[in-house]
């Protein structure tokens, strides 16, 4: 079925069937399912090039990855980017990856907009005063930044959650139990994220009389493996930590791990709380002792950031607003009272 068949069946006219189906605000809301609900019935697919002749749009979202040896892929990405494309691909949106060398990513931006390839782009894993956002803002193109950057003199669109407010309520929790040697085993701190969680544990401990120690920080890529050798660190040392907060359930994993060789036990010697973006082939209530976390879905924020982009790139959404999330606590068995001392005997099962 053509643009011309499916305005006559709709007895509208095919200005208006072109308009509704690319999310042009004076189109009412009743018209616009109307007409969407007919051209996913009869399987009308708009012709690309005559959409983009007719509205000047593509009907693209775009997204600069970066590549390289020092680059991985992790499964917090792939997990944002499923909730993104499941939006994308059910509002007639596609989805273009334009690789990057990670260190100058500026060259693609700069391409793809002259280009005119995509009609919008979003922007992951920002640190302060990005040049990314900075870039883009002043090429003129619609974008959603997911997670925030500051240190600007401009407002932009951005999606986050609350990471300060998350990790000052997991500290909060775990003061109130009696702890008072805290360690966070957090993602790169050059990263907003990071940033945010370590200020929040550090608001928390300062507003009962406490700190936290420069050796009770770890800053590392967020993986099994690394949540494990941080864990170890910490344990093994003097002065060691009776509560762990942890900025992944893929990091919190090696927690577990390097807690069993010590010979130690989640909560008795440890308590835990780690993030939990809602992966659903990794569940904290699955955990040999279930875990206590901060839960925000990182997929339906993927899912929201397309809305978004969406939207502006219709006119529906404009201005430079700001969203962040509040994150749910979620107590489960990892956490307890602060023991009296943490075993002695460390070095149990040591490799």
């Amino acid at each position: 079925m053509n643009l011309k068949q499916l305005a006559h069946m709709l007895a509208l006219s095919q200005t208006t069937v072109s308009r509704a189906l690319n999310g042009y605000p004076e189109v009412n809301e009743e018209t616009r399912r109307r007409v969407m609900d007919a051209a996913k019935r009869h399987g009308y697919r708009p012709n690309p090039s005559a959409r983009r002749l007719a509205t000047g749009k593509t009907g693209m979202i775009g997204y600069v990855l970066p590549t390289g040896a020092s680059v991985d892929i992790d499964p917090h990405f792939v997990e944002f980017l499923s909730g993104l494309g499941d939006y994308a691909r059910s509002h007639e949106l596609d989805l273009v990856l334009s690789p990057a060398d990670a260190d100058d990513q500026e060259t693609t931006y700069r391409r793809i907009v002259a280009n005119r390839q995509v009609d919008a782009v979003y922007i992951s894993s920002p640190r302060p005063a990005d040049r990314r956002v900075a870039l883009v803002n002043s090429l003129g193109i619609p974008f959603i930044v997911h997670g925030r950057s500051e240190g600007f003199d401009f407002d932009y669109a951005f999606t986050d959650i609350d990471n300060e407010g998350a990790f000052r309520e997991a500290a909060r929790l775990l003061i109130q139990l009696g702890h008072r040697r805290l360690a966070l085993i957090n993602g790169d701190d050059r990263e907003t994220f990071a940033i945010h969680r370590e200020r929040g544990v550090r608001r928390a401990l300062a507003a009962s009389g406490l700190t936290l120690g420069e050796r009770h920080v770890c800053s590392v890529v967020m993986t099994e493996e690394n949540g494990y050798r941080a864990t170890r660190r910490l344990l093994e040392e003097g002065d060691a930590p009776t509560a762990i907060a942890c900025s992944s359930l893929i990091m919190a994993l090696g927690v577990v791990r390097a807690v069993r060789d010590l010979g130690l036990s989640i909560p008795g010697d440890v308590s835990l709380i780690a993030h939990d973006d809602v992966f659903p082939w990794l569940r904290p209530e699955n955990f040999s002792v279930p875990l206590s976390t901060t839960r925000s879905s990182i997929r339906l924020a993927g899912a929201r950031v397309a809305e978004r982009l969406a939207a502006r790139i219709s006119g529906l959404e404009e201005g430079a607003r700001g969203e962040v999330w509040p994150v749910d606590l979620v107590v489960r068995g990892s956490v307890a009272g602060a023991p009296a001392k943490l075993k002695a005997n460390r070095s149990e099962g040591r490799s």
